[in-house]
């Protein structure tokens, strides 16, 4: 028997499959695109080749599409990220008082005591403290992400960027690169960036005590971990599956709640033709926008109603 966790972001949706030792059976990793629906369905169509939905014990969603996922999927736990990936590091280590995670258009520090959430902040409307940041610097430059991540490894020391903003970091870089800085230098001096900015926006006037755990897609830049380790002064412990932690925190949530029958609509629903149609509700002052996600004109899954009146 398994337990499924779902994380849908902008970038990516995430999905996991849990036994019940809380080990990972399981993972994918989808590009969400502009199409969240499709994502989860291409993914639900790739687990049901593998697996029975009678084996699925029960479903947790999170990440900012969990409403859609839910609909779509059926989830007998919803939540938030914060409380997604907080579950999912006190599972890898009772001890991790901080997490760091970065992902392609958030980044977010929640600090835990006991396993427990004390404090969080998430990032600006800004994407310098982001992934996206490095991945638009990687794409101008003509290398890719991983490339990236190898020259910053390699550099001596690091070229100072002006991170604050993305708009003026793009600015200094090509600055720096005119007055003949080198490539390897001005990765470093990238992820260097990235990293304080993270730290004067997202962990501004935070406690940051180790055990320091770092998750999302961007902990696979080990340029990123030397960054931090250095601005921080401690060991930075990434997880193996750290990208789909999201995830895992959801599967292990619903876990936790040890559903007598859970709401999963199956696998099948991989294979569904699912269309989203939005209308308007009047039945009180919230005015609601209602999410119908429909199969073959008829209602499947609903969202977006304040009250429950329609997505119950």
């Amino acid at each position: 028997m398994y337990w499924m966790g779902i994380d849908i972001g902008s970038i990516s949706t995430d999905l996991v499959l849990l036994n019940d030792k809380n080990e990972i059976e399981k993972e994918l990793y989808l590009k969400t695109g502009s199409t969240p629906v499709k994502a989860v369905c291409d993914g639900l169509k790739i687990l049901g080749e593998m697996y029975s939905s009678d084996e699925i014990r029960g479903v947790g969603i999170t990440g900012s599409g969990r409403n859609l996922g839910a609909a779509v999927a059926g989830a007998d736990v919803v939540k938030n990220e914060i409380t997604a990936h907080a579950r999912a590091a006190a599972e890898l280590d009772s001890e991790i008082r901080t997490v760091i995670e970065i992902g392609g258009q958030d980044s977010k520090i929640i600090l835990l005591e006991n396993g427990l959430v004390t404090d969080f902040a998430m990032n600006t409307v800004c994407a310098a403290g982001t992934g996206s940041f490095l991945d638009r610097q990687a794409g101008r430059m003509g290398i890719t992400i991983e490339e990236l991540s190898e020259m910053a490894c390699k550099a001596d020391g690091y070229v100072p960027i002006a991170g604050r903003c993305a708009v003026f970091a793009e600015s200094d870089i090509i600055h720096k690169q005119q007055a003949g800085a080198g490539e390897d230098e001005l990765m470093a001096g990238l992820c260097r960036a990235l990293a304080a900015t993270y730290m004067s926006n997202v962990a501004k006037g935070k406690k940051i005590i180790p055990k320091i755990c770092f998750q999302g897609g961007v902990a696979a830049n080990r340029g990123m971990r030397i960054a931090f380790e250095e601005i921080l002064g401690y060991e930075i412990i990434i997880p193996e599956h750290h990208k789909v932690m999201g995830a895992v925190g959801a599967a292990l949530l619903a876990k936790d709640k040890e559903c007598c029958k859970t709401k999963f609509k199956g696998f099948e629903t991989g294979t569904l033709d699912l269309k989203l149609e939005t209308k308007g509700c009047s039945g009180c002052s919230n005015s609601c926008q209602i999410i119908n996600v429909k199969r073959s004109g008829q209602v499947y899954g609903c969202f977006g109603d304040s009250c429950g009146r329609f997505s119950s």
